[in-house]
């Protein structure tokens, strides 16, 4: 297993991200040894949901407002339905993650979470996955989309659903450890 134990990973979510899909990679870099900070649009605690119900409250760690980029190494961005469909329409978390590409450390998103990569305009000619039903979205970003269990491209990780867990969370490690690509942002 990689080594996280200097890194510092940003979670950024809001109500409604899939559980899964936030508490199986915070998980995993922890358990190499990252810090992970859940960044949100407010204070407080915010919802997960699970099979088609509203799931555990956790707490955020920081917001928007209290954080930059430079104080993380990598970012994932979890999916469900409705937290990544309320983040794109932030301008505060879609410049975040267009700044983490411009820096070129390594981004993960899982499920709908590319929704906030178009959002960004990081897509470009890039070779992702996410849930089939915003396939259409992300190759009209630019993606080249494909429909595999995980997919890396120079520091990007992405992947379909819950059940690419076990994959994602695996890569998403490993890019972390790597550090910044310094290809992440020739196509931004």
């Amino acid at each position: 297993m990689k080594d996280l134990s200097n890194k510092k990973v940003a979670i950024l979510v809001t109500d409604g991200f899939e559980q899964s899909e936030f508490s199986e990679p915070k998980e995993a870099v922890e358990k190499a040894g990252a810090t992970t900070h859940v960044v949100s649009l407010e204070k407080g605690k915010i919802k997960s949901w699970t099979d088609g119900n509203w799931g555990q409250e956790y707490d955020v760690d920081k917001t928007l407002d209290e954080v930059s980029v430079s104080d993380y190494d990598s970012l994932i961005l979890p999916g469900g339905v409705i937290n990544p469909d309320l983040l794109r329409n932030n301008e505060k978390a879609v410049n975040f993650v267009r700044e983490f590409a411009d820096h070129k450390k390594p981004i993960a998103a899982i499920c709908h979470g590319p929704w906030l990569l178009a959002e960004a305009g990081i897509l470009e000619g890039r070779k992702v996955t996410s849930y089939s039903s915003i396939k259409t979205d992300l190759i009209n970003a630019g993606a080249n989309w494909v429909d595999e269990e995980v997919v890396v491209d120079k520091g990007l990780t992405t992947s379909r659903n819950p059940n690419d867990l076990p994959a994602f969370c695996k890569k998403l490690v490993e890019e972390t450890a790597e550090g910044k690509h310094k290809e992440m942002a020739e196509s931004v």
